[in-house]
């Protein structure tokens, strides 16, 4: 029976198996109607439909984390695994991958530094996650492709969109942000604390839920549609129901709310603090797990109802929970002001409204339900319960959740420092990372551990409490006095300045080059790709570089002026590298020319292309980018690359950055430097200049050359994400073709690169050039890489 039958949700099922918090939710695949369940008492376990009653079977139970686990995913059926595969993200920084029928991890997954909250599965097999240390991974099969990093605090949620290549991630920065083939495209603000949940609704919108209680509903333009309001705490959770636009939410208010029609229109307590988190079966069901370690399974299914006895069983265990008035989920209470029993004479207004009686010097709270027409009692209302609370995660220090967040006082004056601690940690190495962030002595560390020690009574993951949940203190107020003086270590200085001076309109504008590339006689066998040598730019005008050097040397400020004596210099050397003299090189030549190069932005461009052209001498290559010189010389090329400088710089320091790759140093500083320049480069799209765009494309394409050769995952990973974002603003089909032959090449004999390619959305990205029909060597070239995709 479908949702809609019985219209109000009633238990279906309550299931104990966990040892402790139920911290994340996914519906299975196999067998059909199951999900899986992820807790912190570090398992996973698999559930499934019990065909002879209205419960679940757990069918088994994987383990492969050594500390809690927070999330879980389900990765599509492959090939491979035609049942799918079982991603579970933990506390240990790891994420574990598991078949349907297996206990212990296929492989594991590690790169994150921190806990890995939130999971996300795509197509072609990718798998998306978010954690702590603020960045979110794009993985493939069992490799790391993509780090996406712009969020400045924890990442809670993750979501793959349904358009490849588009990814969300929701920060305790209270951002959320989207992302196409790897780069941040526009970020989402408007939630006033972190984001903690992420639910998509369409291709076009999205739902988020977070700490500050709202739930917010986006269009992927940006563009925020509406705000929904009814839970009175944290939100942690969100999921939609299948086929429609209805969804569920559950929060530290103890309460599952299911959303019809943009309004609450029902809301169920549970008899535990947190509800983590939840998600919905195909039939419509909704599964949510709670701080108390328990599964409930609610339905609107009449059939498919718990017995009259399991629900009055429920009832009770939710009358006798104990009401915390300090959690604010029931207002402001003053226990004089309450009325009596008789109070509860009088119907409610709307489902899930709450009233608080006192009986007998007791104050009992009672939520109205619509569908049985009574007031049904959700628990005792206690007195502020001191120090700890019988709850999960409510000290947050730094968007992330910890079970004792310590202020420490270092001396009378001196600042108080945050420190954060959770049960599973060790005392000792928490003390040493405390004292090493924050730059006090290694002397206190005895004192420290012994502190956090005293503080949690010794208390670890596996204490033997009869509780499930674990003590949580509020910011609790402490204070060491640390005797002696602590040296702070002064502030460094970034790396080097970006700073630019002055832009001045350029006179000598270079020009582009003859085509790298002759195109093919209509011959049908792909001679383009894989490239196996890189593409340099060789054109070259002495007399006018030359001219133009003298001519602005003329108007150099006396500081900057060459002699006549340098002149001839730089000529000989262009002589020497542009073959028209034997002569080699010499370290004087390159000593000129480095002042040269050196000159003020609005006057260098003659001197780089003086760069230009002699890097591809193996004697220039091999002093530049020698391991004593390449710091240097890859600060001077990337300060030319800033899109605000100008234009004629940016192509020359491009050209010549293409040009190092013609001997093996030159190849070897681009491959180590990679992440810097290709981040650096792409920024430079952002003019529409077709010669910038074509040097663009001439770099991927080289860098595509390099990468062929060596299996590097990472950097394959961000050639892609480069030639999917430049084919966006490109114009000009130089540009393109040689993007598509950079592309060919990156792709050919991997089929890793292919599956990435695929989830990225290259494939509908070039398709329209397989009709140009000038040149023709960009519609056979689009061909051939179709082909391959």
């Amino acid at each position: 029976a479908m949702a809609g039958e019985g219209s109000t949700f009633r238990l279906r099922c309550s299931l104990l198996g966990h040892g402790q918090d139920v911290r994340g939710l996914t519906r299975g695949l196999f067998p059909e109607g199951s999900f899986v369940s992820v807790s912190r008492d570090r398992t996973a376990r698999l559930w499934a439909p019990d065909g002879l009653n209205r419960g679940f079977t757990e069918m088994h139970c994987m383990s492969g984390h050594s500390n809690f686990v927070s999330c879980v995913c389900i990765i599509p059926p492959s090939d491979l695994y035609p049942r799918g595969l079982i991603a579970t993200g933990g506390n240990d920084h790891n994420i574990c991958i598991f078949t349907v029928d297996s206990s212990a991890p296929l492989y594991v997954l590690k790169g994150h530094k921190n806990t890995v909250c939130s999971l996300s599965s795509g197509k072609f097999g990718t798998l998306l996650s978010g954690s702590w240390d603020t960045t979110a991974k794009v993985w493939l099969n069992d490799r790391c492709m993509m780090t996406l990093q712009g969020h400045t605090a924890a990442i809670w949620a993750v979501k793959i969109l349904p358009e490849q290549g588009l990814m969300l991630t929701g920060s305790a920065d209270k951002t959320i942000k989207l992302w196409k083939a790897g780069r941040c495209e526009r970020t989402f603000t408007g939630h006033e604390d972190c984001v903690r949940g992420l639910a998509i609704l369409s291709e076009m919108e999205f739902l988020s839920c977070a700490n500050d209680a709202s739930v917010r509903r986006w269009q992927i333009s940006g563009e925020c549609l509406q705000v929904y309001y009814g839970h009175t705490n944290y939100i942690y959770s969100i999921s939609v129901f299948p086929r429609c636009k209805d969804f569920v939410t559950t929060g530290e208010d103890r309460s599952l709310r299911i959303w019809k029609q943009g309004e609450c229109a029902q809301t169920i307590r549970l008899p535990a603090q947190s509800v983590w988190c939840c998600c919905v079966l195909d039939n419509g069901d909704i599964v949510v797990g709670a701080s108390d370690g328990i599964i409930r399974v609610f339905t609107e299914s009449l059939e498919r109802t718990a017995s009259a006895e399991e629900i009055q069983a429920f009832e009770n265990e939710l009358a006798q929970a104990s009401i915390d008035p300090k959690t604010g989920d029931l207002g402001d209470i003053n226990a004089d002001d309450l009325p009596g029993r008789e109070h509860l004479k009088d119907p409610g207004t709307r489902d899930g409204q709450t009233r608080l009686i006192k009986d007998n010097g007791k104050v009992e709270a009672y939520q109205w339900s619509v569908s049985e027409g009574r007031w049904i009692k959700i628990g005792d209302v206690v007195g502020s319960s001191g120090a700890t609370q019988q709850t999960s995660g409510k000290v947050l220090f730094e968007g992330k959740e910890y079970d004792y967040v310590f202020t420490i006082d270092v001396n009378e004056n001196g600042p108080s420092y945050k420190l954060p601690y959770n049960i599973t940690d060790d005392p000792w190495l928490t003390a040493y990372n405390f004292l090493q962030k924050n730059d006090l002595n290694p002397m206190f560390l005895d004192q420290v551990a012994k502190f956090i020690m005293d503080n949690t009574k010794g208390q670890t993951l596996l204490s033997t409490s009869n509780q499930f949940s674990d003590p949580f203190t509020d910011l609790g107020f402490f204070k060491i006095y640390f005797s002696s003086n602590v040296q702070r270590v002064t502030a460094r200085t970034s790396f080097y300045s970006r700073h630019l001076g002055i832009l001045l309109n350029a006179l000598y504008c270079p020009s582009v080059g003859m085509d790298a590339y002759q195109s093919a006689a209509a011959k049908i066998e792909n001679i383009y790709f894989p490239k196996k040598d890189a593409v340099t730019f060789d054109q070259a005008n002495p007399t006018q570089i030359l001219g133009k050097l003298k001519e602005l040397n003329g108007s150099a400020a006396e500081e900057h002026k060459l002699t006549e004596d340098d002149l001839i210099i730089l000529e000989k050397l262009l002589c020497a590298t542009c073959n028209t003299s034997m002569e080699t090189p010499t370290a004087q030549q390159l000593q000129t020319l480095w002042r040269a190069v050196n000159w003020p932005e609005d006057i260098v461009f003659p001197a780089l292309d003086i760069l230009r052209l002699s890097v591809r001498h193996p004697t220039v290559n091999e002093n530049f980018c020698s391991e004593k010189e390449h710091v240097q010389f890859i600060i001077l090329l990337l300060k030319f690359l800033n899109p605000k400088g100008k234009q004629a710089n940016q192509l020359l320091a491009l050209r010549a950055l293409c040009n190092c790759f013609v001997s093996h140093a030159g190849q070897k500083l681009m491959m180590e430097q990679r992440d810097e320049i290709m981040t650096q480069a792409i920024e430079t799209k952002s003019g529409n200049n077709k010669n910038i765009h074509i040097a663009l494309a001439t770099l991927t394409l080289n860098y595509a050359v390099c990468l062929h050769k060596v299996n590097n995952v990472e950097g394959k990973a961000q050639c892609l994400s480069v030639i999917s974002t430049v084919m966006e603003v490109v114009q000009d089909l130089e540009a393109i073709f040689r993007l598509l032959v950079a592309l060919g090449t990156l792709i050919s004999d991997d089929t890793n690169a292919v599956q990435l390619a695929k989830s990225l959305g290259v494939d509908s990205q070039i398709k329209k050039y397989a009709s140009v029909s000038e040149p023709a060597k960009v519609k056979e070239c689009c061909r051939f890489v179709l082909n391959l995709l």
